[in-house]
């Protein structure tokens, strides 16, 4: 019993020592307090798995008052997905696959070909399988109206001003403006949509990616807003609830 008590927590720490590098993989800064309550544990716990990493030859950087991180670069091998966690990405593809930017399209196929290669062989057969059952009404059309997301998402991210020629539908004219993207949405009704600050008109400003006729990443950064996504839309929805 004693034998099958220490092999069982032997096998909870090994799990415990993948979850702990895996979650410093996604995330830039991780607190002993955060991971010891996400696997119930002492943070004392946390501190010898820590070592444990360390020893292994994970290159983890502790910065006093704020937590643990990976080394810039370092990498560890993909992970392996379960069959649910498969199927709900072959589900989410055929969705993606009707996406109305091409661009987002393109990446995401070349990035779930990338997944489906690490499956184990029989779960890749049922992915198969479920890919080939899934279907989209045809009233979403895949008409591709834009092929600039995956571009804003990393101007979006790197904070870099952006320089656009915007068609206007309401006033019928064109305008080139440069703008701090600052978040994407997306509505059935109105596909893609990009909230920036809008450096002509000194205000955020929504724009419709099919209507951005030229855009380019210029070299200027702009500093990054503290206004949250759920904030600004909040902040719409009370505009349009008064007149």
């Amino acid at each position: 019993m004693k034998y099958c008590k220490m092999k069982d927590n032997d096998i909870k720490r090994i799990s415990r020592l993948v979850a702990i590098l895996t979650e410093l993989q996604t995330k830039r800064i991780l607190t002993s307090t955060f991971l010891a309550e996400k696997f119930g544990v002492s943070v004392r716990t946390i501190y010898r798995d820590v070592k444990a990493l360390e020893q292994a030859g994970v290159p983890i950087l502790s910065e006093d008052g704020k937590g643990y991180s990976l080394m810039e670069g370092y990498r560890i091998p993909p992970v392996m997905f379960t069959e649910s966690e498969a199927n709900a990405l072959v589900t989410a593809e055929q969705l993606v696959l009707k996406n109305r930017d091409s661009s987002l399209v393109k990446e995401y196929a070349m990035a779930i070909n990338k997944i489906k290669a690490v499956l184990l062989y029989s779960t890749k057969e049922k992915v198969e399988l479920l890919s080939n059952r899934i279907g989209i009404s045809p009233d979403l059309q895949n008409i591709n109206t834009s092929s600039s997301v995956t571009l804003l998402q990393k101007a979006l991210t790197t904070f870099k001003v952006l320089r656009i020629t915007y068609h206007s539908m309401n006033k019928d004219e064109k305008t080139e403006r440069d703008i701090e993207p600052f978040a994407l949405y997306y509505s059935m009704k109105e596909s893609w949509t990009l909230i920036a600050y809008c450096r002509l008109r000194k205000d955020f400003r929504m724009f419709r990616l099919d209507r951005i006729q030229k855009i380019t990443q210029l070299e200027q950064s702009f500093a990054p807003h503290k206004m949250t996504l759920e904030e600004y839309l909040d902040m719409r929805r009370k505009e349009f609830q008064h007149p």
